[in-house]
């Protein structure tokens, strides 16, 4: 039986945390406006399926893992703070120098953009909190298989629809001719914002 109670209370709260920005928005955001809107979408899959972990994680207590061995927590978030720094990084050291022309996407390129979007989502610790968080306040004690899937369906649907509508509003012609316009100087923005991040994560 389906615990409607705790599907609720799951996606009113995980609606309003998914819609704030963060790693995961700055590169959809420049994923689509550099690129196609393919490589996009590959990329929100990406970060969808890493949510669908952190969401299956924490329902089944993970959480108890990282509070009994907390030294596992550390090395997770030095590690995700460390990859988005050297993202951002390499956003801002190669800002400008690829072609104007937004690139034709490929089956190589796809999986690229897909990998991009689990590397920049798992290497989130904040992620990974949120989720506990969420999680530990509305799944009951024991989850029923069907509301498992019902959450597990909450959080593919709100994810997926969140950063589609990123992805597409921002591949639209406008918004990435606008970007092509300032690429060098909006590369140098968003690998700021992304090394700022990583950054604040690490000091946190």
């Amino acid at each position: 039986m389906i615990d409607w109670t705790a599907i609720t209370t799951v996606l009113s709260v995980y609606v309003v945390g998914v819609v704030l920005p963060g790693p995961n928005f700055v590169a959809v955001a420049h994923k689509a406006a550099s690129t196609t809107t393919r490589e996009a979408l590959a990329l929100v899959a990406g970060v969808v399926v890493v949510n669908l972990f952190w969401a299956s994680c924490s329902i089944l207590g993970i959480g108890i893992v990282f509070a009994t061995f907390p030294w596992i927590a550390l090395a997770v978030k030095v590690v995700g703070a460390s990859y988005l720094i050297w993202f951002g990084g390499r956003l801002i050291s190669k800002a400008g120098s690829a072609s104007a022309a937004r690139i034709s996407s490929g089956g190589r390129s796809l999986g690229q953009a897909f990998r991009t979007g689990v590397a920049t989502n798992i290497a989130n610790p904040k992620s990974m909190a949120f989720y506990a968080a969420v999680f530990a306040a509305a799944a009951p004690k024991h989850v029923s298989s069907p509301t498992f899937v019902g959450m597990l369906a909450t959080v593919a649907i709100v994810a997926a629809a969140w950063y589609g509508i990123v992805a597409l509003v921002f591949a639209t012609p406008s918004v990435a001719a606008r970007y092509r316009r300032g690429k060098a100087w909006m590369d140098r923005v968003c690998g700021a914002m992304i090394v700022a991040l990583g950054i604040r994560q690490l000091v946190r």
